[in-house]
C-alpha cells in the first residue's frame, strides 16, 4: 500500500532529548516536564519519552506526571521500557533496534489482556527492517535519519528522502520521518510519503511552535 498521497493531518511526535541522566535533580526533572507540557499544549499528537538512563521508578513517576499535565488527546509513548509503559498505562511503547522484538512485545501485551489501543512502534533505518517489523505487527514506524543530524554523523550519510519514499510506498502502516527535520524541510518528508514527523529540536527549540504547527497542518491540508 502506497502512502504517496496528500497527508491531510500529519502525525507530529516530540521525542524527549534523553538528557535527564541516571540521577537527575528535582530542578532538571521539572525543566523536562515543562518542555513536555509546552510542546503537548502546542498541538503535537504523540510524545515519546526517551529518557534511557532514568531508573524504572523515576521513569514511571515522570510519565505519570506527564499524563496528568498534558491534554487528554496527546498520546504518551515510552521508549524501550515496555514494563514501565504497561505499569503506568501509557499509550504505547516505542522499540529501538536493541529493544525486545515486536513479537515478544506483543506476547507480553497479550498476557496483560491486550491493553486496548496500546501502540507498538519501532525505529528502522532500512527497507528490510521496515518490512520485518511490519510482518511482526508494529502499528507504526519511525524511519531515519532522513537528513544529516549531529547525533548520527558517525554512522555515515543519512538514507535520505528517496529511501524514505521507498519505505513509505512498501509498507501498509504509518511511517514518521526523523533525523535533521527542520521547519524548512518538514513538508518534503510528507511529499515523499511520510505520515508525519518525529523530532527533538524542531519541537523543543521552536519559540513559535503552536503557530508553526497550525500553519504546517494547514499547508498539508491544502497542498
Amino acid at each position: 500500500m502506497s502512502h504517496l498521497i496528500p497527508i491531510r493531518n500529519p502525525l507530529l511526535c516530540y521525542v524527549t532529548d534523553g538528557e535527564s541522566g541516571s540521577r537527575p535533580s528535582r530542578q532538571s526533572m521539572e525543566t523536562l516536564l515543562r518542555k513536555i507540557e509546552n510542546v503537548a499544549k502546542a498541538g503535537v499528537n504523540w510524545i515519546q519519552i526517551r529518557e534511557k538512563e532514568l531508573p524504572s521508578r523515576q521513569l514511571a513517576e515522570l510519565v505519570l506526571q506527564v499524563i496528568r499535565r498534558v491534554p487528554k488527546d496527546c498520546r504518551i509513548l515510552i521508549n524501550d521500557r515496555l514494563d514501565v509503559a504497561i505499569a503506568v498505562s501509557a499509550a504505547g511503547v516505542h522499540l529501538g533496534e536493541k529493544s525486545i522484538s515486536v513479537a515478544d512485545a506483543r506476547r507480553l501485551i497479550s498476557s496483560h489482556g491486550g491493553l486496548k489501543d496500546f501502540l507498538v512502534g519501532a525505529s528502522t533505518h532500512s527497507l528490510d527492517a521496515a518490512l520485518a517489523n511490519e510482518q511482526q505487527g508494529v502499528d507504526y514506524l519511525i524511519f531515519g535519519p532522513v537528513f544529516e543530524t549531529p547525533s548520527k554523523a558517525a554512522f555515515g550519510p543519512p538514507p535520505g528522502l528517496k529511501q524514505l519514499e521507498k519505505v513509505c510506498s512498501s509498507v501498509s502502516l504509518p511511517v514518521l520521518a526523523i533525523g535533521g527535520i527542520t521547519v524548512e524541510n518538514a513538508q518534503e518528508c510528507l511529499d515523499h510519503g511520510a505520515a508525519g514527523i518525529a523530532a527533538i529540536r524542531l519541537f523543543q527549540e521552536n519559540s513559535n511552535l503552536k503557530n508553526w504547527i497550525d500553519n504546517f497542518r494547514g499547508q498539508s491540508a491544502t497542498g
